[in-house]
């Protein structure tokens, strides 16, 4: 369940930087929402004394938005300093303060200590239920001045980030972050990439001596590889496939994915679907990086030698 922001949050103009502060009953979720923010694009911080926000928040160069996580486990919470804080940050011109708070059911909130067997912040002993009656009492009043409350009891951990995407993401949606790179088989598979693909079947330019030198990123060497007829169905299937996972993988609440294509020495072909890949991604909006494993590798010997 979600309560709607009060309607004159929704009139106040919204500047490009905002800061969010996450709170609510511990195993609410508060955790999950701030890695949300993260990936979307906030300085993300759990727990900072609130007498340090001031001054994280005037560092010099500092224009990204801030989400902040605090509980009642904060060294110096209180709920009159939360909502002193939140109306010295509402005057501020450069900045979008808002409160989120994330409520949870106690009978929902008692299942999840006991699942987790996690200690309860303000439970003597292993009396999760006491912790949970003296924290919702404590923060009853954040509760009545949020900007945005969410009820996790029944929302698993996509339907929350597809909810905190909704409020805090820009346009509400989720940034995914795809790094496409080279490698050769002769070195291994890179560590965590989640897709891989053999260039290996088409022809190498390597035996070729006025290509051998060069590499993937040369004009000539990927003319040579295009020219083989397998090439541009090859390139096709592989991004028609890409354009089927990555929404997913998007809807799916991941950050990053990584794509590598593999050759036999990481320099031509393996290069080239690689350059080729990345620059279609790009141009279909995707947030794309890339790397050369092997040719990084030499230059980094070339500049140290």
């Amino acid at each position: 369940m979600m309560v709607e922001p009060d309607p004159q949050q929704l009139t106040k103009p919204q500047s490009h930087r905002r800061f969010v502060l996450v709170t609510g009953p511990s195993g609410a979720g508060r955790s999950s929402a701030l890695n949300v923010l993260e990936d979307a694009g906030f300085e993300a911080i759990d727990n900072l004394p609130l007498r340090l926000l001031p001054a994280l928040l005037d560092g010099g160069g500092q224009e990204r938005s801030v989400a902040l996580g605090i509980d009642a486990r904060n060294r110096d919470f209180s709920t009159n300093a939360v909502l002193d804080l939140m109306s010295q940050l509402s005057v501020r011109d450069d900045l979008s303060a808002e409160l989120l708070y994330l409520d949870c059911s106690t009978e929902v909130l008692l299942r999840r200590f006991s699942e987790t067997r996690r200690r309860h912040p303000l439970a003597p002993a292993d009396r999760p239920a006491e912790g949970i009656e003296r924290e919702q009492t404590l923060l009853r009043s954040l509760r009545k001045h949020a900007d945005v409350l969410i009820d996790t009891s029944e929302l698993n951990v996509h339907q929350l980030r597809a909810e905190v995407e909704h409020w805090f993401a820009p346009q509400g949606v989720h940034h995914l972050s795809v790094s496409v790179q080279s490698f050769s088989y002769k070195r291994g598979l890179p560590r965590s990439v989640d897709m891989v693909f053999d260039c290996r079947f088409l022809r190498n330019p390597y035996w070729e001596p006025g290509l051998r030198k060069l590499d993937g990123t040369d004009k000539k060497v990927a003319d040579y590889v295009g020219e083989d007829a397998r090439f541009a169905p090859f390139a096709k299937q592989v991004f028609e496939l890409s354009q089927l996972v990555l929404p997913a993988c998007q809807q799916e609440g991941k950050s990053h994915v990584s794509i590598a294509f593999g050759c036999t020495g990481g320099q031509h072909r393996s290069v080239t679907l690689a350059q080729e890949h990345a620059l279609r991604l790009a141009e279909q909006g995707w947030q794309v990086s890339i790397r050369h494993r092997e040719l990084d590798r030499q230059r980094s010997y070339g500049a140290s030698s």
